[in-house]
Protein backbone atom coordinates (compact mmCIF):
# COMPACT_ATOMS: atom_id res chain seq x y z
CA UNK A 1 0.00 0.00 0.00
CA UNK A 2 1.31 3.46 -0.82
CA UNK A 3 0.98 6.27 1.70
CA UNK A 4 0.99 10.05 1.47
CA UNK A 5 4.28 11.78 2.23
CA UNK A 6 4.23 13.19 5.77
CA UNK A 7 6.00 16.20 7.22
CA UNK A 8 8.16 15.75 10.32
CA UNK A 9 5.35 17.10 12.53
CA UNK A 10 2.80 14.78 10.89
CA UNK A 11 5.15 11.85 11.51
CA UNK A 12 5.50 12.85 15.17
CA UNK A 13 1.73 12.66 15.67
CA UNK A 14 0.64 9.99 13.17
CA UNK A 15 3.49 7.49 13.48
CA UNK A 16 4.93 8.26 16.92
CA UNK A 17 1.54 8.76 18.62
CA UNK A 18 2.08 12.40 19.51
CA UNK A 19 -0.52 15.09 20.14
CA UNK A 20 -0.85 18.50 18.53
CA UNK A 21 -1.33 21.44 20.90
CA UNK A 22 -4.99 22.20 21.73
CA UNK A 23 -6.81 24.96 19.83
CA UNK A 24 -4.22 24.97 17.01
CA UNK A 25 -5.46 22.41 14.48
CA UNK A 26 -6.69 23.42 11.02
CA UNK A 27 -9.93 21.42 11.39
CA UNK A 28 -10.92 22.57 14.89
CA UNK A 29 -13.44 25.14 13.59
CA UNK A 30 -13.88 23.67 10.11
CA UNK A 31 -17.53 23.52 8.99
CA UNK A 32 -17.48 22.06 5.45
CA UNK A 33 -19.73 19.25 4.24
CA UNK A 34 -17.92 16.07 3.27
CA UNK A 35 -15.68 13.37 4.72
CA UNK A 36 -12.71 13.69 7.05
CA UNK A 37 -10.06 11.27 5.78
CA UNK A 38 -6.85 9.74 7.09
CA UNK A 39 -3.88 11.98 6.27
CA UNK A 40 -1.62 8.94 5.85
CA UNK A 41 -3.70 6.63 3.59
CA UNK A 42 -6.74 8.66 2.51
CA UNK A 43 -9.39 6.33 3.94
CA UNK A 44 -12.69 7.93 5.00
CA UNK A 45 -12.97 8.18 8.79
CA UNK A 46 -15.71 10.61 9.85
CA UNK A 47 -18.64 12.26 8.07
CA UNK A 48 -18.92 16.01 8.59
CA UNK A 49 -22.37 15.70 10.19
CA UNK A 50 -20.77 13.72 13.06
CA UNK A 51 -18.50 16.67 13.98
CA UNK A 52 -19.40 18.80 16.98
CA UNK A 53 -17.85 21.54 19.10
CA UNK A 54 -16.72 19.91 22.33
CA UNK A 55 -14.76 22.92 23.60
CA UNK A 56 -11.76 20.66 24.26
CA UNK A 57 -9.38 22.13 21.67
CA UNK A 58 -9.42 19.27 19.16
CA UNK A 59 -11.88 18.29 16.44
CA UNK A 60 -14.52 16.03 17.95
CA UNK A 61 -16.87 13.53 16.33
CA UNK A 62 -19.61 11.48 17.96
CA UNK A 63 -19.58 8.73 15.34
CA UNK A 64 -16.99 7.18 13.03
CA UNK A 65 -17.70 5.63 9.64
CA UNK A 66 -18.42 1.95 10.43
CA UNK A 67 -15.22 -0.10 10.35
CA UNK A 68 -12.97 2.92 9.69
CA UNK A 69 -11.50 3.41 13.17
CA UNK A 70 -10.00 0.85 15.54
CA UNK A 71 -9.79 1.26 19.30
CA UNK A 72 -6.61 0.24 21.10
CA UNK A 73 -6.03 0.53 24.87
CA UNK A 74 -3.17 2.93 25.68
CA UNK A 75 -0.13 1.32 27.29
CA UNK A 76 -0.91 3.10 30.57
CA UNK A 77 -4.48 1.76 30.57
CA UNK A 78 -6.02 5.18 31.24
CA UNK A 79 -7.30 6.03 27.76
CA UNK A 80 -8.34 4.32 24.54
CA UNK A 81 -6.37 5.28 21.44
CA UNK A 82 -8.05 5.46 18.03
CA UNK A 83 -6.19 4.51 14.87
CA UNK A 84 -7.09 4.30 11.19
CA UNK A 85 -8.30 0.77 10.48
CA UNK A 86 -6.68 0.94 7.05
CA UNK A 87 -3.11 1.89 7.93
CA UNK A 88 -2.82 2.13 11.72
CA UNK A 89 -2.22 5.90 11.76
CA UNK A 90 -2.65 7.46 15.22
CA UNK A 91 -5.73 9.70 15.21
CA UNK A 92 -6.32 10.54 18.87
CA UNK A 93 -8.48 9.02 21.61
CA UNK A 94 -12.10 8.07 22.23
CA UNK A 95 -14.05 9.02 25.35
CA UNK A 96 -17.45 7.72 26.41
CA UNK A 97 -19.90 8.81 29.08
CA UNK A 98 -19.33 12.57 28.84
CA UNK A 99 -22.92 13.24 27.66
CA UNK A 100 -21.86 15.87 25.11
CA UNK A 101 -24.13 14.40 22.42
CA UNK A 102 -26.93 11.80 22.36
CA UNK A 103 -24.37 9.23 21.14
CA UNK A 104 -22.41 9.80 24.38
CA UNK A 105 -19.13 9.26 22.50
CA UNK A 106 -16.35 11.71 21.64
CA UNK A 107 -13.68 10.81 19.13
CA UNK A 108 -11.02 13.42 19.96
CA UNK A 109 -8.86 13.72 16.84
CA UNK A 110 -5.66 15.57 15.97
CA UNK A 111 -6.30 17.81 12.94
CA UNK A 112 -2.86 16.93 11.65
CA UNK A 113 -4.01 13.29 11.31
CA UNK A 114 -6.81 14.33 8.95
CA UNK A 115 -7.51 15.59 5.46
CA UNK A 116 -10.93 16.62 4.13
CA UNK A 117 -12.82 15.73 0.98
CA UNK A 118 -15.78 17.91 0.04
CA UNK A 119 -18.86 15.94 -0.74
Amino acid sequence: MSYNTLTDEEKRVILDKGTEPPFTGKFLNHKGEGVYTCRRCGAGLFLSDAKFDSGTGWPSFDEAIPGAVQEVPDADGRRVEIVCAGCGAHLGHVFRGERMTPENTRYCVNSISLDFAKG
